[in-house]
């Protein structure tokens, strides 16, 4: 259930219907709980969110998720659930738009997506609660630690290293880690971010883990079938 202690903090899921390489893929199923419900289900387990909403242009999915318990109070348009419609645009109009409906105006925004599964509810809770202890800090996000070197081509077509420290090779277990990105398992933000077309800042805090199986995002039907063993594995239950 939404948190009273939290009403000024809104979670929102961008769940359009127009996925082309898993077609319905927020709807598919893991353990008989669709992907979009499984999301909600998480964002309600943090305690730390007072609305949680889902933005769609499918009235399919808009059911589910109401089912679920997130609130629908408006269908996405079209122009932007189209391919290259950026997650940054999804998230000013759902929270622009909610805004002026509700006569409402929100501090923070928890930005978590249906195809990333392995998230742990408490990542949202810490995040959050970064957030509300360090008013200096713009965004608390999910990453994963890697040892992996990583490289780039540049415009002269010559490839290089993104840091020069990783020219040295040591053992993993020594050596100087990155840390993935995750967003999609857990992203808090100051929401005048999300106003100004952002979905993070520049000053952020970083919660880190070392889940191999955070990096199983569904889009395709292997990764549904890959996070379907997975789970098996992890004999996780909803």
């Amino acid at each position: 259930m939404p948190s009273k202690q939290n009403e000024d903090v809104i979670c929102i899921i961008c769940a359009r219907g127009g996925s082309k390489g898993l077609p319905k893929k927020n709807l598919q199923e893991l353990n008989g709980e669709s992907l979009i419900a499984r999301t909600i289900r998480h964002a309600y387990e943090s305690k730390s969110v007072g609305t949680v909403l889902v933005s769609t242009d499918d009235h399919l999915i808009a059911t589910e998720a109401k089912k679920a318990g997130a609130i629908v109070p408006f269908m996405r348009p079209s122009s932007l659930a189209e391919d290259l419609t950026t997650t940054e645009e999804t998230l000013r109009h759902a929270l622009q738009t909610y805004e002026d409906l509700s006569k409402t105006k929100f501090q923070i925004g928890v930005f978590i997506t249906a195809t990333d599964i392995f998230r742990n509810p408490q990542w949202i809770t810490n995040a959050v609660q970064s957030l509300r202890d360090n008013p200096e800090l713009e965004s608390v996000f999910v990453g994963h630690n890697t040892h992996k070197n990583f490289w780039e081509k540049g415009e002269d077509g010559t490839w290089r290293r993104l840091a020069e420290w990783m020219a040295v090779y040591s053992s993993r277990q020594i050596r100087r880690n990155v840390v993935r990105e995750d967003t999609g398992l857990a992203c808090a933000s100051r929401t005048w971010l999300w106003r100004e077309g952002r979905r993070i800042g520049d000053k952020v805090d970083i919660i880190t883990n070392n889940d191999s199986f955070t990096s199983i995002d569904i889009h395709h039907l292997e990764d549904l079938l890959l996070a379907q063993d997975a789970l098996k594995i992890r004999n996780i239950k909803p």
